[in-house]
């Protein structure tokens, strides 16, 4: 099995790094985002429409009832003779009173069914987004924290085998590189003005 590492680009890593960071940055936005929307939707028809449909019923109720007193006075007070008085005006006051009511009433049931429904759906929705918050909160930190690690084992990995310009012979400092001290395994060339021969 082989040990040595193919790597093609440093700065590869360090873009993964930071792509990483923005990612976990963005994400945890977005996921707040939707929490809070998620939650004001939730609230919006548990909370605000069954309050707003339970006043719509007593408007209904009270229209009515002063629609049908309306045309009882009509029926009462405009008779003229043995003639029944048609009321038509009261009688489509009435009737649109009842339509309010029954409306109001057939919103208000459909609150009341949909209440849990929204409610259970939207704590299921919540326990699934705790694995993509620990993505966020424990796995790119962690990520990132590996790639940095690998960009500064590289990056030393760099320093050792690259040429540095040390100094020749035994004098050459330890933190000398890997291909320096390779060439210094290699016989030294003969000096300028001096031949190979013995003198």
């Amino acid at each position: 099995m082989s040990t040595q590492a193919d790597v093609k680009s440093i700065d590869t890593l360090a873009f993964m790094k930071a792509a990483f960071g923005v990612f976990g940055h963005d994400s945890g936005q977005a996921l707040s985002e939707v929490e809070i929307q998620g939650q004001r939707a939730v609230e919006w028809i548990t909370v605000d429409q069954a309050a707003h449909w339970k006043a719509e019923i007593r408007k209904a109720n009270e229209l009515v009832n002063k629609a049908l007193k309306d045309l009882e006075y009509c029926r009462a007070f405009k008779k003229v003779g043995n003639n029944q008085p048609s009321c038509i005006e009261e009688k489509k006051a009435l009737e649109k009173a009842k339509q309010r009511l029954a409306r109001a009433e057939q919103k208000a049931e459909a609150v009341r069914r949909w209440t849990p429904i929204v409610q259970q759906q939207f704590r299921e929705t919540c326990v699934r987004l705790v694995r993509f918050r620990e993505v966020i909160d424990v796995d790119c930190p962690r990520a990132m924290a590996q790639l940095e690690k690998m960009l500064k084992a590289l990056d030393a990995y760099r320093q050792v085998s690259s040429p540095t310009g040390g100094t020749d012979g035994a004098g050459s400092s330890g933190g000398q590189s890997v291909t320096r001290q390779l060439d210094d395994s290699r016989p030294a060339a003969p000096a300028d003005g001096q031949t190979g021969a013995a003198s």
